[in-house]
């Protein structure tokens, strides 16, 4: 096969990780013949310090072009609440034109990383959840204005927006547990209302055998301690999921072991570890590579269909963890920690 990916390295550790990723995706083109043309794009606050926008023109025609698109991490304190131009505003603007309003958020503890979680073994061994988070809604894409002293941050959704994030869910259900949990504020909030109805409504008419709940967000973030293991598929808003995810990470002993992807109605698809740029280890080479290298293999399995290919990264990443390579954020044993190019060294090490 041969695959156009652009690869968005952005600020922070993000260069760091994604190269990682970048020779995982070199050794499996080598293993079964495919040809992945990487195109390496300025984006975020590296791009506003070159060109003074953090999506500069070529960038988004380069992903618009691309078959999937790679991105390490974005922002950092020089750029910001009181910059003029933000990075993470260029992200919003990425999701938006590739239409990739639907993010796939797996959270699943691996066995050799159960003592690197704070959360006692018992509680979560065997969890494994799927997020499902809607993207391109909500109010981070809602008009935001002042008046003097006061600020104001508008949450809108429309039925046509929850009901194709809904269906996303449906499907995904129907391939795991078929139990959908949807996380909502609907006690205070009409839009959360909105989502309970027509959550319920969908499922219901469209996927027999997919069950679904109802659960307030403040209910679910215990749970999420608790019990997580009753979980299967999480469907939330934006805000809402963007908070539980980072939550979640915790089960997994780390944020740096997680990966995701953000699609739309196409193959095209967005991935990216669901870690921000650490700006404090920045330039240290000692970020952990895992999530950006398993976002890469959710690359391959949902944007150009190598579900073996994606299988064998997966596998080889627990097979490196199997066998004790660790990143500092997943040891307290300063003796046993590799850099960032070590722990990328071990997972290809177990690719063959």
């Amino acid at each position: 096969m041969k695959a156009r990916i652009a690869v968005l390295g952005g600020d922070g550790i993000g260069p760091e990780v994604i190269a990682e990723a970048v020779r995982v995706l070199e050794r499996m083109a080598t293993l079964h013949d495919h040809e992945f043309v990487l195109e390496h794009l300025p984006f975020g606050g590296v791009a506003i310090d070159e060109f003074g926008d953090g999506l500069p023109p070529a960038t988004l025609e380069g992903c618009l072009a691309a078959d999937g698109v790679l991105l390490g991490a974005i922002g950092g304190p020089k750029w910001g609440p009181k910059a003029p131009v933000r990075p993470e505003a260029a992200l919003l603007r990425l999701r938006s034109a590739l239409g990739v309003y639907a993010n796939l958020r797996p959270v699943k503890v691996i066995p050799a990383l159960r003592d690197s979680s704070t959360i006692k073994a018992e509680i979560i061994d065997g969890v494994d959840m799927l997020f499902v988070r809607e993207l391109t809604g909500g109010i981070y894409f809602g008009r935001k204005w002042r008046e003097g002293d006061r600020a104001v941050d508008e949450c809108a959704y429309t039925v046509p927006e929850i009901e194709r994030i809904t269906r996303v869910a449906g499907h995904l259900a129907r391939q795991r547990r078929g139990r959908i949990t949807q996380v909502d504020k609907s006690n205070v909030l009409e839009t959360s209302r909105l989502w309970r109805e027509v959550s319920q409504r969908v499922i219901d008419a469209e996927f027999p055998g997919v069950s679904i709940e109802h659960m307030f967000v403040d209910s679910a973030a215990m749970h999420l301690i608790r019990r997580p293991r009753d979980f299967d598929v999480i469907l939330t808003e934006n805000l809402f999921g963007d908070v539980l995810t980072d939550e979640a990470a915790m089960l997994a002993g780390s944020l740096g072991v997680l990966p995701s992807a953000a699609l739309g109605d196409g193959r095209r698809g967005l991935y990216e570890p669901i870690h921000g740029s650490a700006p404090d280890i920045a330039g240290r080479g000692i970020a952990n590579p895992c999530g950006t290298i398993l976002s890469a293999a959710l690359l391959l399995r949902h944007s150009l269909g190598l579900e073996r290919e994606a299988l064998q990264i997966e596998a080889a990443v627990n097979a490196a963890l199997e066998a004790g390579a660790r990143t500092a954020d997943l040891t307290t044993d300063s003796a046993a920690v590799l850099n960032t190019r070590g722990m990328g060294d071990a997972v290809i090490a177990k690719l063959g």
